[in-house]
């Protein structure tokens, strides 16, 4: 049985992953149609070594950083963990985000993770959680200041801002209902129980909901008074991606537009989010040219977003591949 689920799951992920490489490829295929393709890999050929390396670099600079704030906020929560072990979450949960219809998608892989370390899955989850409304709260901000210093594309940016942060507003709504209503959750578990006969699962299950709820309160607390650290932390996680095409574009000869790079990259990052397709391949790649055409040279825009995807997505798939596959065989022989 555990080889059937194995060999399922693995097939699953395989097809995943050829499906999220496909998209990606084909929409990078018809960048370049639109652009000189000839010239485009002269200038891709010409592009400087040791700036493909500084962008590979930052790339898995985000990796370390992510690992040190997974640990932070593990610890917080009550619960210690390694900076191993935080490392191996980190790149496995993002080659899993990589085959999903979202960029939050490895969050259950490193609740599993977590939990496997002694954690309850209700802290695990909390710490999911604070990840993801650190990452928001980041962009929601960042682009509001990137915006007002580069006036870029600001209607589009507006639009995509006030989605995103309708979307923050409605999460942070339900989990203060969860914080400050807990007879709601006592009337929800007590309506479960009589729906499926008081079954064991069901006792878990307001196990963890608790200690979801007991997690979060405790992580917001202590989150609040290391605010300077948590935003610290969070910014070098994001300042490191999203340094990497400009240090493309020095490579290549031509101007970095940090400003004007970094607000695309923001923008990027929130329609990541968004469940849309796995690892957000192709529309990655597209949004990227429309961005990026309004400041890169056309016969720069083919080279760029290859080697940006390279850097980041596809390293995320080859280095994580290993550690997902450690960890999901791990956890089928438990």
């Amino acid at each position: 049985m555990i080889n059937k689920l194995k060999n399922k799951f693995g097939d699953e992920k395989v097809r995943a992953g050829l499906l999220a490489i496909f998209m990606s490829l084909t929409s990078i295929i018809i960048i370049l149609e639109f652009t000189d393709t000839s010239l485009s890999w002269k200038m891709a050929s010409l592009v400087r070594p040791e700036f493909l390396l500084l962008g590979l670099a930052l790339h898995m600079f985000s990796w370390v950083f992510y690992a040190l704030r997974l640990r932070l906020l593990a610890s917080l929560a009550g619960h210690d963990i390694t900076f191993r072990l935080s490392l191996i979450s980190t790149l496995a949960s993002n080659f899993l985000g990589a085959l999903t219809p979202s960029s939050a998608g490895g969050e259950p892989l490193r609740i599993k993770i977590l939990a496997d370390d002694g954690m309850s899955y209700g802290s695990a989850t909390a710490v999911a959680v604070g990840e993801r409304l650190l990452d928001s709260i980041f962009f929601v901000g960042a682009l509001a200041v990137f915006l007002i210093f580069t006036n870029f594309l600001t209607g589009f940016g507006i639009k995509v801002g006030a989605f995103f942060l309708l979307l923050l507003i409605l999460l942070l709504a339900f989990l203060w209902q969860l914080v400050s209503h807990p007879e709601r959750i006592s009337g929800f578990v007590a309506w479960i129980k009589r729906k499926t006969g008081n079954r064991p699962i069901v006792y878990s299950l307001e196990k963890e909901i608790w200690a979801f709820r007991d997690a979060g309160i405790q992580l917001a607390r202590e989150t609040v008074r290391r605010t300077p650290a948590m935003a610290a932390v969070t910014a070098m996680i994001w300042m490191c991606d999203f340094l990497v095409p400009s240090a493309l574009l020095i490579g290549m000869g031509s101007d970095p537009s940090f400003l004007l790079s970094i607000t695309s990259q923001i923008i990027l990052a929130i329609i990541a989010i968004l469940p849309l397709t796995p690892g957000g391949s192709g529309v990655a790649e597209l949004s990227m040219t429309f961005l990026y055409s309004k400041f890169v040279p056309p016969l720069l825009l083919g080279p760029l977003v290859i080697l940006w995807r390279l850097a980041t997505y596809f390293s995320n798939i080859v280095v994580g591949a290993a550690f997902a596959g450690a960890s999901i065989n791990g956890m089928m022989k438990r």
